[in-house]
């Protein structure tokens, strides 16, 4: 779909998107869409399953990028000023620390044979390991300067 054709169904309106034409059972406007389980909201155009997100960038840029990032990392903050074109690498760089993160740090782990806090990210699909340290803060410390130095903006220190 185009901008201009989005333009026509939707109204958008602080990261949220409203019908502008009824459908069956969907009047003009209510607001476009449900929510998945993935925390992402969805539209049905056309037969075809559309993300939020996606529509919206489409509908402000006029072209579609193969990702987009949420800055903030809400997957429900659909407003422009909250998405931009990114890659895979990029995206994940920007993610949240895993829930199943044991050191309460991003990028830090425990390293059970050296008995020592180890620092480890990715950088251009590369792992790039920082040192060892006994120190967990230390660690921490030095895994927010990696993400800062190779992550640039992309970079998630929580």
């Amino acid at each position: 779909m185009t901008k201009d054709q989005l333009n026509q169904i939707f109204i958008y309106e602080n990261g949220k998107l409203y019908w502008k034409i009824p459908r069956k059972g969907i009047n003009v406007g209510n607001r476009a869409g449900t929510t998945l389980s993935t925390g992402y909201r969805s539209i049905l155009i056309n037969g075809k399953r559309q993300m939020e997100h996606r529509v919206i960038f489409m509908m402000h840029n006029n072209f579609l990028p193969k990702e987009i990032d949420h800055i903030d990392g809400n997957p429900l903050n659909n407003c422009i000023e909250n998405l931009r074109e990114t890659n895979r690498s990029s995206n994940m760089q920007n993610t949240k620390m895993l829930k199943n993160n044991t050191s309460g740090f991003k990028n830090v782990y425990w390293h059970k044979i050296s008995n020592k806090w180890k620092v480890q990210l990715s950088v251009n699909k590369q792992r790039m390991f920082f040192g060892s340290f006994d120190d967990l803060e230390l660690a921490d410390l030095v895994a927010q300067e990696a993400r800062n130095k190779y992550h640039k903006e992309f970079a998630r220190h929580i």
